[in-house]
C-alpha cells in the first residue's frame, strides 16, 4: 500500500482521502458550477464512493494521485486535487504524462485554492525524478481552470476531443534546476 503525501500550504492541507470525506465530496459533485465542465451532469452517491476509492488506487499503482483537499484553520473538506492517468484515448495525444486536475467546492470558490493547493501539488510532482512533464485538460468556455492552469505555468498545445467534447490539452514542464557554481 502506497503512503500519501501530505502537502501544507499557507491555508490548505492536502491530504489522503478517507472514508467521511464521502458525504462531502457528494455534496461538491452535486454542485451544477462543479460538474458543468467535468462530468456534465451530477454524480450519484455510489459514483463519488467509486471515485473515491480510485483516488486511493492511483498511488498505489502509479505513485501519485489525487488528494482531498481541507482548509487548515476549519478543517473543512472544500475540494479535491492532484494527478492521475485516467487512460482516456485522447486522439492526437499520448497521455502517458501524471493528468493534472482540481475540483473545489462553490462555496470556497474565488478564494485562490486551486493555485495555491496545485502549486504545492506541482512542487512535490517536480520533486519526483520519474516525471519531467505534465498536463491537464480543460473543457471549453471554462475560463476559470485556464487561468489557474497559466498560474501553474500549463501552457496551451492541442485540441482534442473528450468524449464529444472539444477539449484543450495544457503542459507544464518540470522546472530546470539552476546549475552549481
Amino acid at each position: 500500500m502506497s503512503v500519501v503525501p501530505q502537502i501544507e500550504t499557507p491555508r490548505l492541507i492536502l491530504r489522503a482521502h478517507r472514508e467521511a470525506d464521502h458525504e462531502p465530496a457528494t455534496d461538491l459533485w452535486q454542485r451544477p458550477e462543479v460538474y458543468r465542465f467535468i462530468t456534465g451532469e451530477p454524480l450519484s452517491v455510489q459514483d463519488v464512493w467509486l471515485r473515491l476509492l480510485r483516488y486511493g488506487g492511483l498511488w498505489d499503482y502509479l505513485g501519485y494521485g489525487y488528494w482531498a483537499v481541507e482548509e487548515r484553520e476549519s478543517g473543512r473538506y472544500v475540494g479535491q486535487m492532484g494527478f492521475a492517468n485516467f487512460k482516456r484515448g485522447l486522439v492526437g495525444f499520448d497521455g502517458h504524462y501524471p493528468e493534472a486536475g482540481w475540483v473545489i467546492h462553490p462555496d470556497a470558490a474565488g478564494c485562490g485554492y486551486a493555485t495555491e493547493g496545485m502549486q504545492g501539488a506541482c512542487q512535490w510532482l517536480d520533486q519526483q525524478p520519474r516525471w519531467e512533464r505534465s498536463f491537464c485538460i480543460i473543457g471549453r468556455g471554462n475560463e476559470r481552470s485556464v487561468r489557474v492552469a497559466n498560474k501553474l505555468g500549463y501552457a496551451y498545445k492541442l485540441d482534442t476531443m473528450l468524449g464529444e467534447e472539444p477539449t484543450g490539452v495544457f503542459f507544464r514542464e518540470r522546472p530546470l534546476k539552476p546549475r552549481q557554481p
